[in-house]
């Protein structure tokens, strides 16, 4: 076997080449964490340890993007990803940007990569895109294990939601701190006030402010909404204003990011293993549960008018479930 196919099949091997800063190892270990296999587990435990025993403790601040789609949430976040690093030698920033997937066929076009561009041969920026795999939340299937090495290797770490609409609310048990992106006539005041995305941002940015009539007429509705949808919250929420074309207040947002690692002590991913775990076992046994149906002969022959949904519910919540799902 040669050098690097051993270092591609030993994850003890890719930890000593990623902690290196290549980046080829750094890829491939991130595939590890990505793996959906069963057997994937055990080479992402003997990673953990390997990682354990260099010392790379958990230490990146976690900072989350959230937003719409067309904010310019990935424009924005390479800009200030080299802004950080050009602000601080000694700084490494890693990149997880989640994209859509296709409803039917599951697959998806990580558009991402062609906003976010990193200067070649720069170690201190690494930049990882992945499919959301129609998971709902705003992140993939494989973020949280992905997050998991990234926060041991780099000094901050930022996750880039989806970009789906109201329902992003994920991110928050992942970040230590929550951007969300916004674009011009992104809506009125009643729309900033709904809820759920709105409630969980530690700080919002407009976006795109290159168009400055539009900017300012929607940084007026944010503000004046920012009293009904967050009350007491709204004289300590910064709004920034942006633009990734012209560098218009990155350096402002920059300062914020960088302030935060020192007055916010990274939390790690510890405090979302729980909520990770949890979504796992919903989503693993309702796919067991498709599974037992699609396994049952007579299903097939019940006619749709026959099939009665409350019998069918009382026989699997409220009677003990059929045996072969513990099989």
């Amino acid at each position: 076997m040669s050098a690097p196919d051993a270092a591609s099949s030993d994850p003890r091997l890719l930890v000593a080449a990623a902690a290196r800063g290549e980046r080829r190892a750094l890829a491939r270990l991130v595939s590890v964490f990505e793996d959906s296999r069963t057997d994937a587990a055990a080479r992402r435990r003997e990673a953990l340890a390997a990682l354990d025993e260099r010392g790379a403790a958990p230490r990146a601040l976690c900072v989350g993007f959230t937003g719409t789609p067309g904010a310019g949430k990935s424009s924005l976040l390479g800009v200030v990803a080299k802004a950080l690093v050009e602000r601080d030698p000694t700084l490494s920033v890693a990149v997880v940007a989640v994209d859509p997937a296709s409803v039917l066929s599951g697959g998806a076009l990580l558009g991402d990569r062609t906003r976010v561009t990193f200067p070649a041969g720069e170690r201190r920026l690494y930049f990882r895109s992945q499919s959301s795999e129609r998971a709902l939340g705003g992140l993939g299937r494989t973020t949280f294990h992905v997050c998991r090495v990234l926060e041991r290797l780099f000094d901050v770490l930022f996750v880039e939601t989806v970009g789906i609409g109201q329902s992003e609310i994920e991110v928050r048990e992942f970040a230590d701190r929550v951007y969300l992106v916004l674009q011009p006539l992104a809506g009125d005041q009643v729309q900033f006030m709904k809820a759920g995305i709105m409630e969980i941002p530690d700080a919002f940015v407009v976006n795109k402010c290159d168009e400055e009539r539009a900017a300012r007429r929607s940084l007026h509705a944010l503000r004046a909404s920012l009293s009904f949808a967050r009350p007491g919250d709204d004289d300590r929420l910064p709004i920034f204003s942006t633009s990734a074309a012209t560098g218009l207040g990155v350096d402002a947002l920059v300062e914020d990011i960088a302030r935060s690692r020192t007055s916010i002590a990274p939390r790690g991913l510890t405090a979302a293993a729980r909520a990770h775990f949890e979504r796992w076992v919903a989503t693993g046994y309702g796919e067991l549960g498709l599974r037992y149906l699609a396994g049952v002969p007579a299903l097939e022959d019940v006619d749709a008018a026959e099939l009665s949904f409350d019998r069918e519910f009382r026989r699997w919540v409220c009677e003990p479930p059929p045996t072969e799902l513990h099989r």
